[in-house]
């Protein structure tokens, strides 16, 4: 049974791409205001069960309730309108656009509309992304600037506000600072807190065990497409959570999922 404060939750959910069980049995559960950081190694099934939550793929069999109610996406924009916002790790950025731009689009505000013609509020836009980007302490010196001249780190970040203009209710980040450097993880890790701080739930794909128990509640455990650990920060350490990456350890509760 879903409680009243669970934004998500998977039960059972599956993937199979024809002989490869990529994702088996997942249950899964985030509350509202909590941080929870999914790991495992590569081809442990974390990528997986993020597409199939975010629409991006079909699960096989098993369930996704989302704000109480069982969803089934059939694309991401649904899991976006939904409320779902992800910063995959291709950043999904129009390279040729400007900040506003990417921040709206497929989503524009518009002023009129003639029949099959409108004209986009430009205004309306620029002022939305300036106080998303206030909203995640986001620092972008010039709006107009285009995809192409940033550098990574603020490509990275201008994904993130896009995820809070839209007053999204659960936010994924998929390995946000793989290719970033000190200052530009600093930045982006500084987004999460303040995300944190405003109460909004994140899911947080990430390899880096640092950044993991500094950021989130809890850490759940991925290995061989199966769920084997649900953690909670404060009763763990790094040590312990590479034993059940590695197959040294399963949960208690996950025995059955050992292979």
């Amino acid at each position: 049974m879903t409680s009243s404060n669970t934004i998500l939750e998977t039960v059972g959910l599956t993937k199979h791409y024809g002989g490869v069980h990529a994702l088996e049995g997942a249950n899964f559960r985030i509350h509202a205001g909590e941080h929870v950081a999914i790991m495992g190694d590569n081809g442990a099934g974390k990528s997986t069960f993020v597409r199939q939550i975010t629409g991006v793929e079909r699960p096989t069999r098993g369930q996704i309730i989302f704000n109480g109610e069982p969803v089934a996406f059939e694309n991401p924009m649904e899991a976006r309108e939904a409320g779902i916002e992800t910063v995959f790790q291709s950043l999904a950025l129009a390279d040729e656009l400007d900040v506003p731009d990417n921040l709206f689009l497929g989503r524009e505000l518009v002023r009129f509309r003639f029949g099959p013609f409108s004209i986009l509020d430009y205004k309306a836009m620029r002022q939305r992304t300036l106080e998303a980007l206030e909203k995640t302490a986001v620092k972008i010196p010039n709006l107009r600037n285009t995809i192409r001249n940033m550098s990574g780190g603020q490509r990275q970040c201008v994904a993130i506000a896009r995820t809070a203009t839209f007053h999204s209710k659960l936010t994924i980040m998929d390995e946000p600072t793989a290719a970033l450097g000190v200052q530009e993880t600093a930045q982006v890790e500084n987004i999460i807190r303040t995300l944190k701080q405003q109460g909004e739930p994140l899911i947080l794909i990430s390899h880096n065990m640092r950044q993991v128990f500094d950021l989130v509640d809890r850490i759940v455990v991925f290995r061989r497409g199966r769920i084997v650990a649900d953690l909670k920060k404060d009763e763990t350490d790094g040590q312990d959570v590479v034993a059940y990456i590695t197959g040294a350890k399963t949960g208690a509760e996950f025995k059955d999922t050992a292979a």
